[in-house]
């Protein structure tokens, strides 16, 4: 019991370490063609799958307070943005949406594969909800308490075709197909490490 305890310890710092990395690699690349390139949620997905929807949140949570520092220093401008408007709410939002998009991708994973389903499938499955819960939370949260900071990055031009165009179809999209692409590999990591 110890010896797998010990296990899903040094799993979790590995995946914790390489939320860090991906996150500190996507402040540093520059949007491509506009889009930008965010490798982040991979490692939730697969630790969410390999440790379940715990694991999934204490992952997730890493994620969170990444965010939040980026926010905190301004590395992400629109982030500082939201944390200058609010910094408690900041903390509550970036923290929540990563910590639901973990869990939930881990527990769809889960009751996926209780119910026999295809490891792949389980795994696309939980690659989708993922980054879904993660922009939902966040979109919801911004349309709810940051109006004004949604306002201010419009620049003028209407709130809601900002939002589809640059928080959807700039970022949410990119994020969905990396996960999608990605998720047939993340689930042989699962059946490598179970």
């Amino acid at each position: 019991m110890k010896n797998g305890r010990i296990k899903r310890m040094v799993g979790m710092a590995f995946l914790i370490a390489m939320i860090i990395v991906l996150q500190l690699i996507g402040g540093i690349i520059p949007p491509i063609g506009g889009v930008s390139i965010s490798l982040v949620l991979i490692p939730i997905v697969v630790g969410a799958a390999v440790f379940g929807p715990s694991g999934g949140a204490i992952l997730g949570a890493a994620f969170g307070v990444i965010v939040y520092i980026a926010c905190v220093n301004g590395t992400d401008p629109g982030g500082a943005m939201v944390f200058q408007a609010n910094p408690w709410l900041c903390f509550i939002v970036v923290l929540g949406k990563g910590i639901l998009a973990g869990a939930l991708s881990g527990l769809v994973y889960r009751l996926l594969k209780a119910r026999n389903v295809n490891g792949y499938l389980a795994m696309l499955m939980a690659a989708i909800v993922c980054p879904v819960v993660n922009t939902g939370v966040f979109l919801a949260c911004m349309a709810m308490f940051y109006g004004d900071v949604l306002t201010a990055w419009a620049n003028g031009s209407p709130v809601l075709t900002y939002v589809l165009s640059s928080l959807v179809l700039l970022n949410f999209v990119p994020e969905l197909v990396l996960n999608v692409i990605f998720s047939p590999a993340g689930e042989r990591i699962v059946k490598e490490v179970k």
